[in-house]
């Protein structure tokens, strides 16, 4: 019999709410927590995790929650899906650290070469390990300047890469991601993102991929910044912490001919998009892009820490002794993510598709009925939800309530962008469990 990428069904019912949340139990962690730990990690809603299991997520008081957050969209694969417990266990039981900086050990080669693979970037590729996207994202960086010999990198109003000092420099998501923090690293710019919905440039879909380019051209290249100085442009493919925001169609293919045609590399940020959430492994194949480096983590793993820098072979050249890493790679989180790759490509890439179109319809019907709902795009299972207010502005506050409504009912989502209900479920979603999530989201707007 094949092995079904899907984990045993889930025997208990779920959500089930057997104490309004937080518990007994939780209040005591709470207040721990008030006590010792740092006081910038705060939570959206107050969830004390016992335990997870494929698409539900239990809390210390029993209650159990369906689960549409996935650690971020980390848990590509369901929470302690078996195949990757398994794959952890025989790891750690073998060999837990090394320093692949220092020594080889077969378990990262085997990694990068099946990344290499089947990433979608034209010729030969190598791979560089690290332990999450931010540090992902300054490797990025660190090798487009070193690689090109030029300085300036471009990033997008909305993007997010993550709070290290390069990193926090090009996000441009939320101010306070920044604020109190300078001076920041020098030559990072920002110029408009492409897509249609709220866009800052003139609102007509027809023409917004040419003109948001228009802006960088005529603001940059004509007065401020000679391309012949820009190493590199990152994007994200679809938008995460912004606003899961996909671009107009043709703003990724004209941004790659801008980079061509100026000697600049493009390095495509797939950390929340890719590994398969978009119902593609990765994100930028919409768009028929061939970029010059690809940035992976999140979902690579279904939660062990990890991340990867693809590149071409003629991009991945470093200067000796230039960059590395002690943690990256770990063996452990190499074979969790071998295992991870095994079961989106034996079927929950393409259940992330079927699934995510099925979620789209279901809250496009949804927004007929509620007039806070202002948009609901996405990819696969990506999805934001916006909520408006009476005159179609941006509302964070509904969205606050909202999701701390579906929270009491037991559905986990987040926040992202000014007013987004952000929808990233396990790629294991099943219809069933998109039905369960509208239902609580309609009492939740109702309420």
């Amino acid at each position: 019999m094949a092995r079904s990428p899907f984990p045993p069904a889930e025997t208990r019912d779920y959500p089930k709410m057997v104490i309004p949340p937080p518990g007994p139990r939780a209040k005591e962690i709470i207040a721990r927590d008030a006590r010792t730990v740092s006081q910038n990690l705060t939570k959206d809603v107050p969830l004390v995790v016992a335990r997870g299991r494929g698409m539900v997520v239990e809390d210390v008081d029993g209650n159990l929650f369906l689960d549409f957050a996935a650690g971020i969209s980390t848990v590509s694969t369901g929470h302690c899906h078996p195949e990757v417990v398994k794959a952890v266990q025989a790891q750690a039981g073998e060999l837990i650290h090394i320093c692949y900086t220092d020594f080889y050990y077969p378990v990262y080669l085997e990694l990068c070469e099946e990344l290499a693979r089947i990433a979608p970037i034209s010729g030969n590729k190598r791979v560089f390990l690290t332990n999450s996207g931010a540090e992902a994202v300054e490797t990025a960086v660190k090798l487009a300047r070193v690689r090109t010999g030029r300085q300036k990198v471009i990033g997008f109003f909305g993007a997010f890469h993550g709070r290290t000092y390069g990193a926090m420099t090009l996000t441009a998501s939320k101010t306070v991601q920044r604020k109190g923090y300078g001076p920041l690293v020098p030559d990072i710019l920002h110029t408009h993102y492409a897509y249609c919905y709220r866009c800052p440039v003139n609102r007509k879909p027809e023409t917004c991929s040419v003109e948001c380019l228009e802006l960088l051209t005529e603001s940059y290249f004509h007065h401020t910044v000679d391309p012949q100085e820009v190493a590199a442009i990152i994007v994200e493919p679809i938008q995460g912490e912004g606003g899961f925001i996909p671009p107009h169609k043709e703003f990724l293919p004209r941004l790659q001919r801008l980079c061509r045609d100026n000697g600049i590399l493009l390095i495509a940020d797939e950390v929340q998009c890719g590994m398969g959430r978009t119902g593609r492994m990765f994100a930028l194949e919409h768009f028929g892009i061939d970029p010059d480096m690809i940035i992976l983590a999140k979902g690579i793993a279904s939660g062990m820490p990890i991340a990867a820098v693809i590149a071409r072979d003629d991009v991945m050249k470093w200067n000796d002794g230039g960059h590395g890493s002690t943690f990256g790679g770990n063996p452990v989180s190499c074979a969790s993510a071998l295992a991870t790759l095994r079961l989106l490509q034996e079927g929950l890439v393409d259940n992330a598709g079927t699934v995510g179109a099925y979620l789209i319809e279901k809250l496009q019907r949804l927004k007929g009925r509620h007039a806070g709902i202002g948009d609901v795009r996405g990819l696969g299972l990506m999805v934001g939800i916006e909520v408006v207010g009476r005159g179609g502005e941006p509302d964070p506050g509904t969205r606050d309530r909202v999701i701390e409504k579906a929270f009491e009912q037991g559905l986990l989502t987040l926040p992202c962008g000014s007013s987004t209900i952000r929808l990233s479920p396990p790629l294991i979603a099943g219809r069933a469990d998109v039905d369960k999530a509208v239902a609580i989201l309609d009492r939740s707007f109702a309420g």
